[in-house]
């Protein structure tokens, strides 16, 4: 099986301001003039980790990875005005510009393969290829499933569901996400703090096949946590900036472009439904279910990911 490639460090780290709120941080790493690829992180909200660097071959691939808004070390912190879908898209886009960049591979996990789809759809001529893990479409079914009463995760990680469950009192808990938005927005920072550290224990300790119910989780760290959760409540709450089944209605629009999916057969957060739904919809992309779960660290999708991105370098470098 493939692994990661080493571990490196950016050659050249930007400062992008794109508009008269945010101001996107960026990294290139690899080879300055290799491949152009992409990286988009998941969350939304969760910033980049060193790990995500390693999913390219360094000595073909020109890696540009940046945190979106809010997120990371893009400022300001878990700022949400002028922060949707579609802000992200163009900052893609204007990032592209900024660095000269004809067309790129995109590659994008959780989160990451919503906004891939998005960006491609909206910009199809400027991708070379696709590169996608733990497909998540934004689809009503697909929010409520994660973090619902009526949702079926809870069923799977009983032990996290009661913590997350705990944090809301009962005359709230028929809309989760709204209660805890209500929480995460307000203007006490130790409620929002507490809020994000609950939000996360839920979800990022539930990412790996195999689970440990007492893990505390991806966003223990209350910086990370509260942009995370901020986020992700403000984009849930919103159905993802997005029309009913938009991504699926559009694929026509990226038929044409080499692709790779790549999806863990027992990803609770993200069910492996929705992968095979974009898969039928797109039969033309190569589909892969693999013994995993959601985790892009999870041993089987570093495979598929790995053998996709050398596979898009054979054809391209």
């Amino acid at each position: 099986m493939r692994e990661l490639y080493p571990e490196i460090e950016p050659y050249r780290t930007h400062r992008l301001r794109v508009d008269d709120i945010h101001e996107l941080y960026i990294e290139e790493c690899g080879h300055p003039d290799g491949l152009p690829v992409v990286f988009l992180h998941g969350g939304p909200g969760a910033g980049l980790s060193a790990y995500h660097r390693r999913f390219f071959d360094p000595t073909r691939y020109r890696i540009v990875l940046f945190d979106q808004r809010g997120a990371g070390k893009s400022t300001p912190h878990a700022e949400l005005r002028d922060n949707t879908t579609w802000h992200l898209v163009a900052d893609i886009e204007a990032i592209r510009e900024y660095f000269g960049i004809e067309r790129w591979v995109v590659f994008g996990g959780s989160w990451g393969s919503t906004l891939a789809l998005a960006y491609a759809q909206k910009h199809p001529e400027r991708v070379l290829g696709l590169v996608l893990r733990g497909i998540f479409l934004g689809r009503p079914d697909e929010l409520r499933w994660f973090n619902e009463l009526d949702g079926g995760a809870r069923f799977i990680f009983p032990e996290r569901w009661e913590r997350y469950l705990a944090h809301i009192p009962e005359d709230e808990r028929h809309d989760m996400v709204e209660a805890y938005w209500r929480r995460l927005d307000s203007d006490d920072p130790s409620v929002r703090v507490d809020a994000a550290i609950a939000w996360g224990n839920w979800e990022g300790g539930s990412t790996t096949l195999v689970h440990d119910p007492d893990e505390p989780g991806n966003f223990e760290d209350p910086h990370a946590a509260v942009s995370v959760a901020r986020a992700e409540a403000h984009y849930f709450r919103h159905r993802i900036f997005l029309e009913p089944d938009q991504l699926l209605r559009d694929i026509h629009r990226i038929r044409r472009i080499p692709a790779t999916i790549v999806h863990g057969r027992y990803d609770i957060i993200c069910p492996v439904k929705t992968a095979h739904d974009l898969a039928s919809a797109w039969p033309e992309a190569a589909f892969h279910i693999v013994l995993a779960g959601h985790s892009a660290a999870d041993p089987a999708i570093v495979d598929v990911l790995v053998s996709a991105t050398d596979a898009l370098a054979d054809r391209y470098a």
